[in-house]
């Protein structure tokens, strides 16, 4: 009985068809196939700065609720304090007090009222959330390993989302005496800004103080962005990152009320939070804003290196 071999042997006994001029094809053309290289080394057509744009990184923040939410509370708040003072009793033309007390005497001074009620807490609380959660987040949702695989470089992933958060920060910081200026310009009208000490500053003059002031505190806060942002790269919990960056500026805040510290306190990151105040004045006082400004740049400096080192160096597992 005949085994019905094939003429091609063991090949056709396997159920195998192979053309050898397709194979020939096919050997040629992975011959020629290659990936073009760069001067950089890579792959020709790629570009670092076309990955992980500004304005993505915007929108898709803006999209999140919690930007929302922040935003949206920012907006409400000056008509939440017009209401307070609705409900209380308060004299809308006052010219002596504190700044609380004055808050009632002209749109400036209630702005003034809404920095000062906003800037112990909550202005740090948003700068913690903005840049805690920027980092730590894409690490919660196992995203941060595929964007670093598209691949945009680490040094890029940390710049755009550190700028996306200062702007979004930036924004809110803004946003908040504006609101407060229209609120203020609508309940007590256009007036002089009075200070504690009885010192009367135009209403012209008053919004350029007011714009100086907003600029400190941006200054000011930058110590927090970065601690917030080392903490958001040295953790894969959006929260932990956040809280931590808030009650080191609560503990800042406590231990500056310790008066057995002495000169010491001169060195807590918050001590000159409130040294804008000084500007409402006629003859402004620099001595406290100017040391304030090198306390935040310097603390800034050294956070957000460290923060740049440990996002280069670190392990990328989610």
């Amino acid at each position: 009985m005949s085994t019905g071999q094939a003429p091609n042997g063991g090949a056709a006994g396997h159920g195998v068809h192979t053309d050898p001029a397709a194979l020939d094809e096919l050997t040629e053309a992975a011959r020629h196939e290659h990936d073009e290289v760069g001067p950089d080394g890579a792959v020709a057509g790629y570009r670092a700065r076309r990955t992980l744009r500004l304005s993505v990184e915007l929108r898709r923040q803006l999209r999140r609720r919690r930007t929302q939410l922040v935003l949206g509370f920012v907006m409400v708040l000056p008509f939440i304090l017009v209401l307070a003072f609705q409900v209380g009793q308060s004299s809308p033309n006052r010219r002596s007090g504190g700044f609380v007390d004055l808050a009632t005497a002209s749109a400036p001074n209630f702005v003034v009222l809404a920095l000062f009620v906003a800037g112990g807490f909550l202005l740090p609380t948003i700068v913690a959330l903005f840049f805690g959660d920027t980092v730590a987040s894409e690490a919660s949702w196992s995203s941060l390993k595929y964007l670093l695989a598209i691949p945009v470089p680490r040094h890029r992933v940390l710049r755009q989302k550190a700028v996306a958060s200062g702007l979004l920060s930036l924004g809110a910081l803004v946003l908040l005496p504006l609101m407060s200026l229209a609120v203020g310009l609508l309940w007590y009208g256009a007036g002089d800004a009075i200070s504690p000490t009885g010192d009367a500053i135009p209403f012209g003059r008053s919004l350029l103080v007011l714009v100086a002031a907003i600029g400190y505190l941006v200054v000011q806060l930058a110590w927090v962005a970065a601690l917030a942002l080392l903490l958001s790269v040295s953790t894969d919990a959006p929260l932990g990152a956040v809280g931590g960056a808030v009650l080191a500026a609560i503990l800042s805040q406590i231990l500056d009320q310790i008066t057995a510290l002495g000169s010491l306190r001169n060195y807590l990151p918050t001590h000159y939070a409130y040294a804008w105040m000084d500007l409402i004045a006629t003859d402004v006082d620099w001595t406290n804003i100017a040391a304030g400004v090198l306390s935040a740049v310097a603390y800034a400096t050294v956070l957000g290196l460290l923060a740049a080192r440990r996002f280069a160096v670190k392990d990328i597992t989610s």
